[in-house]
């Protein structure tokens, strides 16, 4: 449920507009609410977290996928299911037709038809250490632009080619939290917390030789950063990435807010 719907029914309550009989017919799903026999969604995690619940598309079946889906989209205006893969979405486009998918970000999606208003304060800049780092980097840019952020993005701007990073220094220097993500030896967070006064989250992916071990290799690159202010999520998870960036700048926000 949107805080502000929340809001407005406790408003028509204490008017005489609804009865409490039908403020609790309204609320009865409001923690959670069971989809077939194989999930139970969670109404309330924005207004306990910040941000709704997100669907984990990988493993679940197209059918489940669109059916919680449809379940969360009675009380979010924005659904997400990341980790779709290109040939599952007509599948769910088939059964919810207003589904839109990202197929770079492997993300399918249900938002308004005017779009995701800008609701956050805070821009998160992107970067990429290569090409081939792009599917995460946009399954943390599409999350974060869906959670109402502005993003800017910068790609292919790793350490072989350092000009490329330091010729952009603008953008480092207008962003709120930098989102770095890299895979091979994964040394372009270091740089980017080295150039930058804001928080820097590091990605590692999976993206490199044998002995990078599948993004293990460059996530204890990243762990290791000799650079302050970098905080490391898990291998390939952009999601998380735009999540935890999301959290910096929402709790900034509120600081702020009450800062006289």
């Amino acid at each position: 449920m949107q805080p502000e719907a929340l809001q407005y029914l406790l408003n028509q309550v204490a008017t005489g507009q609804v009865s409490p009989d039908q403020a609790l017919d309204h609320l009865k799903n409001f923690t959670g609410e069971t989809v077939g026999d194989f999930a139970r969604v969670d109404h309330h995690r924005r207004l306990r977290t910040g941000f709704p619940e997100v669907i984990w598309g990988q493993d679940k079946t197209p059918d489940q996928i669109a059916q919680i889906m449809v379940t969360l989209g009675t009380k979010q205006a924005v659904v997400m299911a990341t980790r779709v893969s290109s040939d599952v979405f007509p599948q769910i486009r088939s059964q919810v037709r207003e589904a839109r998918y990202f197929p770079q970000a492997r993300i399918c999606a249900l938002v308004p038809e005017s779009g995701v208003p800008l609701q956050q304060r805070g821009t998160i800049a992107i970067l990429t250490a290569g090409t081939a780092d792009l599917p995460v980097a946009e399954e943390a840019a599409v999350t974060a632009e869906l959670s109402g952020f502005t993003v800017e993005r910068l790609w292919d701007v790793g350490v072989a080619g350092i000009h490329r990073l330091l010729s952009n220094r603008s953008v480092i220097d207008r962003a709120d939290v930098l989102i770095v993500v890299a895979g091979m030896e994964g040394a372009l967070p270091s740089v980017v917390a080295g150039l930058a006064d804001c928080p820097v989250v590091a990605v590692p992916t999976s993206v490199g030789y044998g002995c990078s071990f599948g993004g293990i290799a460059p996530l204890l690159t990243m762990l290791n950063s000799c650079a302050a202010g970098v905080g490391v999520v898990n291998i390939d998870n952009g999601f998380g990435a735009a999540i935890l960036a999301g959290q910096i700048l929402r709790t900034a926000d509120r600081v702020s807010d009450r800062t006289p």
